[in-house]
């Protein structure tokens, strides 16, 4: 199957970057390279770009699709959490732009073998690096009645999350779930029918959640945040989409944040802690998709762009 996915928001991006012809642009997430291709598109003679994905099908896809760019792509294979010491190991030390685009592919999720989608039945796997050796089955048959409460209740926000739990262990002790079909039927078993026919699919949270525990996204995207703003050079721009709102909460956070440091009370007459801030948060609201881009594309629909802009100090 061709790799293959719908660059969400992909101008409202790629503007939000203010690509400087002869900048160093960063697409952490890279997947089939579509905004890669618009900010490689605008980038001069001394202009450069690194792509990072941690899936090889996104890698060989992008390394395609961006091959007329020569010299000036660099692709590497990594999870972004690595791009600091990845991008050092290539002589970069701070970037113009950054663009993260969270969340799973079109492609992960059309691919069954995958085992990204509830749609389909196949192998409980999850990975979106194929190296990591384990996958959705080993949490599922892993993990405590307790463990996988937590997980459904915290990455799911499904308030059916302790029954679809316990449901879970105990058909895993009739014999292990080893396929998206089965834990499909288990949830399906777990939630009231009632609630079935008005809430969507009744396994999209359990599976959002599954997925989020074993590739540990919102750890990634906490603990790599700060780096990244660090990173940019003055003016330098991270525009970031999030497909939930355990995600943007994150990022929402953060930018507000370096945006404001400032840890003294309220009543101080002036700062006294000595933090600065790092720069301003240019989108007071996310920017969403447009009614035409929902329409030709459901899954931008959950789509949110926060951009942060880098002090010029």
């Amino acid at each position: 199957m061709a790799f293959e996915h719908v660059s969400v928001l992909l101008h409202e991006t790629v503007d939000g970057l203010n690509v400087r012809p002869d900048g160093t642009y960063v697409d952490a997430t890279l997947g089939g390279g579509g905004h890669a291709f618009e900010v490689c598109s605008r980038l001069g003679d001394k202009g450069r770009f690194i792509g990072i994905d941690q899936d090889a099908d996104a890698i060989k896809a992008a390394s395609e699709r961006l091959a007329g760019f020569g010299e000036k792509v660099t692709i590497i294979r990594s999870n972004y959490r690595d791009m600091k010491p990845q991008l050092q190991a290539i002589g970069v030390d701070k970037v113009d732009g950054i663009v993260l685009d969270l969340g799973v592919s079109s492609y992960q999720l059309d691919t069954a073998e995958r085992g990204f989608s509830y749609r389909a039945d196949a192998p409980l796997d999850m990975r979106m690096d194929q190296r990591q050796k384990m996958t959705a089955r080993d949490i599922v048959n892993g993990y405590s009645e307790a463990e996988l409460y937590r997980v459904i209740r915290d990455y799911g926000e499904d308030r059916f999350a302790k029954n679809i739990a316990k449901h879970i262990v105990a058909e895993r002790a009739k014999g292990p779930v080893e396929t998206t079909g089965q834990l499909n039927e288990i949830i399906r078993h777990a939630i009231p029918m009632k609630i079935q026919k008005t809430s969507g699919h009744p396994s999209k949270r359990t599976f959002q959640a599954i997925r989020i525990e074993l590739n540990h996204e919102l750890d990634v995207l906490k603990d790599s945040l700060e780096d990244m703003i660090d990173m940019l050079n003055p003016g330098g721009r991270i525009c970031i989409i999030t497909f939930h709102s355990l995600e943007d909460r994150i990022v929402k956070s953060l930018f507000r944040k370096s945006e404001n440091p400032c840890t003294c009370p309220s009543h101080f007459p002036v700062c006294v802690c000595g933090r600065t801030p790092k720069g301003r948060v240019v989108t007071r609201k996310p920017i969403l998709p447009s009614e035409e881009e929902t329409q030709s594309n459901s899954r931008s629909k959950s789509a949110k762009l926060r951009i942060f802009e880098r002090a010029n100090y």
